[in-house]
């Protein structure tokens, strides 16, 4: 049986980091691991939680989750043995959390439902397996260009002032998962009650979990957000089968709080203030997404802002490296030349309609073509008769398909893209099968008169 010990020899007080000194003993039942919890007693005889952070010897480091504000050199700290643990049942859906699992709704109690630790390896590469399966989130730039695949790490970048939260909302209310789990990491009040009014008023809260730490709340708190909605969509996925969809905002605030950490532990920076850790602290959140061979999934959709609008900050950066694509939301579009998903190529023509491939890099090179053709009639250049259909279809994509307000299902989506290209070109003009013109493309060509004019059907 584990003995709780309280320990006295408080060594210092820095920021939010509180040290203690624990003594040599041959007691095996005490217990002192690397991200368990503990109490810190206060003179006042208040309890603060902590998390333990780091163990030099004989120096036990916590990380103070309420802050060292009113704790004195008086203070007694008892290690409990365990990881920091977090609700799992099927009472947690319909629920919003704070930064430590604690309800904020005030729903029934949850005291006495099971909890889960939130810390674990990775999935074993054994258990899973290809991934093969679309998440259709009705967004004609994800379905139609980047298809979502289950199981699938992918982040959404952007730059602070882009509607990329309203946006999120609407992917986890059109997405056809099963539960929802939401992290929230540093949200201001307002985006935080938007998320759960957009979830509410959509009817799909009562399939959504919801983790939130506020900026106003401790800054620990937001590195534990992720890894509580983490380890519940794991859990949904493994043991009820169920096809689970996490959406992060914001993993930049993630990486900020563990700088802020980092440095208070006198940790040397490596890259422009970021530990050296970085890339391995956020690879180990991203590697839970999965594809179980004996269960459901887990797919991950975050938000990652960029800086200044730089992809070369050490978030977006590394982030690159870890997950497999990205969507790009760029002056309130989702920015075709910016965005990739690296998995669609397993559902395109497989899950979807046969003519998905062809259309989608049809509609791309005649969107780069216009792109080319506007420039031209923008520095006064002559412009042939096929650079002002390429210019009329650039002007019907941006407006039918890349603003992210457009929603719409997959099929209908493919549908109203051959429209488009009817109304811009010719059957020779598009270098596709025959085949998928004579199926697709014909009806929605309308007939010209001897005069060479359209004729209404």
């Amino acid at each position: 049986m584990q003995q709780l010990a309280r320990f006295s020899h408080i060594r210092e007080i820095i920021g939010d980091i509180l040290r203690v000194t624990v003594p040599n003993s041959d007691d095996d039942r005490i217990v002192i691991r690397l991200g368990d919890l503990a109490v810190v007693r206060t003179r006042q005889d208040e309890s603060l939680p902590a998390q333990i952070i780091n163990i030099d010897r004989n120096t036990v480091s916590l990380q103070v989750f309420a802050g060292t504000k009113g704790i004195s050199s008086d203070a007694t700290v008892t290690f409990l043995g365990h990881p920091i643990q977090v609700t799992y049942s099927d009472n947690i859906l319909g629920r919003v959390f704070d930064g430590l699992g604690r309800p904020l709704d005030n729903g029934p109690d949850l005291s006495l439902d099971p909890k889960i630790s939130i810390t674990g390896p990775s999935v074993n590469p054994c258990q899973r397996i290809v991934p093969k399966k679309m998440i259709r989130t009705d967004v004609p730039m994800i379905d139609v260009f980047n298809s979502l695949v289950e199981s699938q790490k992918i982040p959404i970048f952007s730059i602070p002032g882009e509607p990329y939260n309203p946006f999120l909302a609407r992917i986890g209310i059109q997405a056809d998962a099963d539960v929802v789990v939401f992290g929230g990491l540093g949200l201001i009040f307002d985006d935080y009650y938007r998320f759960r009014k957009s979830f509410e008023d959509a009817g799909v809260f009562a399939r959504t979990v919801m983790f939130i730490n506020q900026a106003s709340d401790p800054i620990v708190e937001r590195l534990l957000v992720a890894d509580m909605a983490l380890s519940v969509a794991e859990r949904f996925a493994i043991d009820e089968n169920k096809r689970v969809l996490v959406l992060l905002t914001d993993m930049t605030a993630y990486a900020d709080a563990m700088k802020e950490v980092g440095i208070a532990m006198d940790r040397v920076p490596s890259n422009r203030g970021y530990m050296g850790d970085l890339y391995s602290q956020l690879a180990r959140r991203y590697e839970k997404a999965c594809d179980y061979a004996k269960g459901g999934s887990v797919t991950i959709l975050s938000v990652t802002t960029m800086p200044g609008d730089d992809v070369t900050h050490p978030v977006p950066d590394n982030t690159g490296y870890i997950t497999e694509g990205q969507f790009y939301l760029h002056q309130g579009v989702i920015d075709p030349f910016g965005s990739l998903s690296r998995l669609k190529q397993n559902v395109i023509g497989k899950e979807t309609r046969d003519d998905h491939g062809q259309l989608m890099n049809t509609m791309i090179r005649f969107y780069s073509d216009a792109q080319d053709a506007s420039k031209k009639q923008a520095m006064a250049f002559d412009l042939s008769e096929f650079d002002h259909q390429l210019i009329r279809f650039g002007d019907l994509f941006r407006q039918r398909f890349m603003d992210i307000n457009v929603s719409m299902p997959l099929e209908q989506a493919l549908d109203l893209c051959w429209q488009t290209l009817a109304e811009c070109f010719e059957a020779d003009q598009l270098l596709m099968k025959q085949a998928l013109i004579d199926k697709y493309f014909v009806q929605y060509k309308q007939p010209e008169d001897s005069n060479g004019a359209v004729t209404a059907e």
